[in-house]
């Protein structure tokens, strides 16, 4: 038994988790793909009153499961993005953003008993 065997390599590839949000859409880094184990589905959850989301990995078969990461997809891109008018709408609507004249990066907090990531959208920094 080696005084090594409980630790675990950090990987520094990962980085810092976040999503990026523009007109454009909603854009997940790949440390948010990486930190929950690339998921292919999850649920987006908002939370209006805080104006926070998440985005916990579920089955298919989870009422309102999204496709979230493809292991299929040819392209070493390794991102998400969401570009719904729907879901930018509502982004809007309870930040009170216009997405038209700047996008935000907001940083995520992994949660790993609720297998989510957890957004504070009042925490975002406007992108340049």
């Amino acid at each position: 038994m080696s005084l090594l065997d409980n630790f675990k390599p950090f990987n520094f590839n990962e980085g810092v988790p976040y999503v990026s949000i523009t007109n454009n859409g909603m854009t997940f880094n790949k440390s948010v793909i990486m930190k929950l184990e690339y998921p292919e589905r999850v649920r987006l959850l908002i939370d209006e009153e805080t104006k926070r989301i998440a985005v916990q990995t579920c089955t298919q078969d989870t009422p309102n499961a999204a496709v979230f990461y493809n292991r299929e997809k040819k392209s070493n891109t390794l991102s998400v993005r969401w570009n719904g008018r729907d879901l930018l709408n509502t982004i809007q609507e309870i930040t009170h953003w216009d997405l038209s004249k700047y996008g935000y990066r907001v940083d995520g907090v992994l949660l790993k008993e609720d297998q989510a990531m957890l957004f504070d959208l009042t925490h975002a920094s406007e992108l340049k």
